[in-house]
């Protein structure tokens, strides 16, 4: 027997996973909907008691998923965060600041390695595009911000702005989550110059975040064969002319 065909099919091991992954994943759900609407009814309890189960439960669905280390590692650092930030305390918000910014680094670290798998690279005019956006809000928001906060927070939405940008190149699903995740940042950010807001303007940072989250695990995670998707970077032999009226071979064929 070969080492290949000693390996479970992708389909075998697939659907074992996906057994204990659902229900996983049905927990992080009902955990977003009770600390959503908890947010709306006033319930400060239901968000004190749900709002730390959301990453450890999305975390563990990626994990059983398949998904990279790295990823896993992430949504923890996010989990850290959470926690901290519950605590109304400048020094928790800077420590909790600090563990997000720990698990950007490791999204970054994972963009990278997928980078190099023969993903495509991160669109340069969307990485110009977000500092822009970013140059603009910090301009903006800056004499509105606690001196003591003006340094850690351009740094670490630097960091994010980051990490929006090089989520895509995971796919659609990834480079929408790093998007909202730097929407509800700067839905923060407004929150502690003390801009207008929104009616209900913790439910608006919790539900872009868990959406950004969840779409981020999405798309870092293996697809239904158990393998990350990957694009092939061609060989010579397919970039070679062919005669005219022949099918150009894809990548691999």
């Amino acid at each position: 027997m070969t080492a290949t065909s000693a390996r479970p099919g992708p389909t075998r091991a697939g659907g074992r996973a996906e057994r204990f992954a659902r229900p996983a994943l049905l927990a992080f759900l009902l955990a977003a909907a009770a600390d959503l609407a908890g947010l709306l009814a006033g319930a400060g309890t239901v968000h004190l008691v749900a709002k730390p189960l959301l990453m450890p439960l999305l975390a563990l669905y990626a994990a059983l998923r398949g998904g990279p280390r790295l990823l896993v590692a992430a949504l923890l650092f996010g989990w850290g965060g959470d926690v901290f930030l519950l605590v109304d305390d400048d020094l928790a918000f800077l420590v909790g600041m600090g563990s997000f910014a720990v698990g950007h680094v490791c999204y970054l670290t994972l963009f990278a390695r997928g980078e190099g798998r023969g993903r495509a690279p991160a669109a340069l005019a969307t990485g110009a595009g977000y500092a822009v956006v970013l140059a603009v809000f910090l301009v903006l928001i800056w004499p509105d911000l606690p001196a003591d906060l003006r340094a850690p927070l351009t740094g670490y939405s630097l960091l994010l702005t980051a990490v929006a940008w090089r989520a895509g190149v995971f796919g659609a699903y990834a480079a929408a989550g790093g998007a909202l995740f730097l929407l509800s940042d700067a839905l923060i950010a407004t929150g502690i110059a003390e801009w207008p807001q929104a009616p209900a303007p913790d439910f608006w940072v919790m539900l872009t975040y868990i959406a950004a989250q969840a779409l981020l695990a999405t798309g870092c995670s293996p697809g239904p064969d158990g393998r990350l998707r990957r694009v092939p970077a061609p060989t010579p032999s397919d970039l070679a002319p062919r005669p005219y009226g022949e099918r150009p071979r894809g990548p691999g064929e």
